[in-house]
């Protein structure tokens, strides 16, 4: 299926609607753009409602809808999806390309990596780079040319738009450990933490992100016709804050797991996750699930490992995964598989 030759564009009330907060600068960026190439940006200017005076003002900001105007419309004009900042052009297409064949990786590792190995088959101006350590994973940009006025504009799009598509992937926020930016903190600084929220560092060696490497085991979410709409508004749907982290019941899974004898009370795990009793219900309810089922989920699959790998006694097992007596582990038992614990160990779980 060829991605769509146009997009929806915001409907004309919905342009100038909401806070301003994008800074003119990257609308100059795009309007350099144009005159690279020869071309008048004016009547993407009108159609955004942007008047060209602002372009001198480096205070102006503008809404989401009129940046989102503004690129999808100079895109389609140019036919070049990176706006100029390349040597070459992107045509239409080109990120509807990646994006799809990153659609079936099975982990978000996966797809960045394939994200970032075909990035390189569009452009050698700059390269994507995927790095994971112990505790974190880094995407960072290296730079092969001299991007002049527009640098700011193509780092800061390139991990917005990388960082995006990855949370869209996921259904899921992605929290931010360090962002650093090979650049001055410029004069509209503080338009940056909307951009990337987290810790920020300017004047740094590269542009890059850092995020937990455990959302890099998270499966995608999102399937061919999820793709195709988003294609159609790919803008405010990778930029948009998500509010669920699917990082959150991996998490709890893993500190259940820990320690499946321990009580567990939402006191306890809220604490252990920095986040307050409230915060924690509410997340989880996002999810679908609630902390009580996580917990027979992992009571559920301690015992059966216990009871297939192990000849300690069903009492002993009751009491490693956080029962009182045989008889309360029994009966969860039953209600989980419909079989006793030890008949279920007798039939190896037939």
């Amino acid at each position: 299926m060829k991605t769509p030759m146009k997009t929806l564009l915001p409907a004309p009330a919905e342009i100038t609607r909401g806070h301003a907060a994008t800074p003119i600068a990257f609308i100059r960026a795009i309007v350099l753009g144009y005159r690279a190439r020869g071309m008048d940006p004016a009547n993407v200017l009108r159609q955004a409602r942007i008047p060209q005076a602002w372009l001198r003002d480096p205070g102006a900001r503008v809404t989401a809808g009129q940046m989102e105007t503004v690129s999808a419309l100079a895109m389609q004009e140019l036919d070049d999806e990176a706006l100029g900042w390349f040597s070459r052009r992107l045509p239409w297409g080109s990120y509807g390309m990646l994006a799809r064949a990153s659609l079936t990786s099975p982990t978000l590792e996966i797809a960045l990596k394939r994200w970032c190995r075909h990035h390189h088959l569009l452009t050698d101006d700059l390269a994507l780079h995927f790095e994971q350590g112990r505790d974190s994973a880094t995407l960072h940009i290296e730079e092969a040319r001299d991007f002049g006025e527009m640098r700011e504009f193509c780092l800061v799009s390139m991990l917005r738009n990388l960082l995006g598509y990855a949370c869209w992937l996921l259904d899921s926020r992605i929290a931010l450990t360090e962002t650093t930016l090979p650049f001055p903190a410029p004069v509209h600084v503080d338009a940056y933490p909307y951009l990337f929220p987290g810790p920020l560092r300017f004047d740094a060696e590269v542009a890059s992100i850092r995020f937990d490497n455990r959302y890099l085991g998270l499966p995608p979410r999102r399937d061919e016709a999820a793709l195709r709409a988003m294609l159609q508004r790919a803008l405010p749907l990778t930029v948009r804050q998500y509010r669920r982290d699917r990082l959150l019941v991996h998490s709890v899974r893993q500190l259940l797991a820990a320690a499946p004898a321990i009580a567990h009370t939402a006191e306890h795990v809220a604490a252990q996750l920095n986040l307050s009793v409230r915060t924690l219900h509410r997340q989880l309810k996002e999810e679908g699930v609630s902390l009580q089922k996580l917990k027979n989920d992992v009571r559920r699959e301690q015992a059966i490992r216990l009871l297939l790998q192990t000849r300690k006694p069903v009492k002993q097992i009751a009491l490693a995964v956080g029962f009182d007596s045989e008889k309360s582990f029994s009966r969860a038992f039953r209600g989980w598989l419909g079989v006793a614990p030890g008949r279920f160990r007798d039939g190896g779980g037939g």
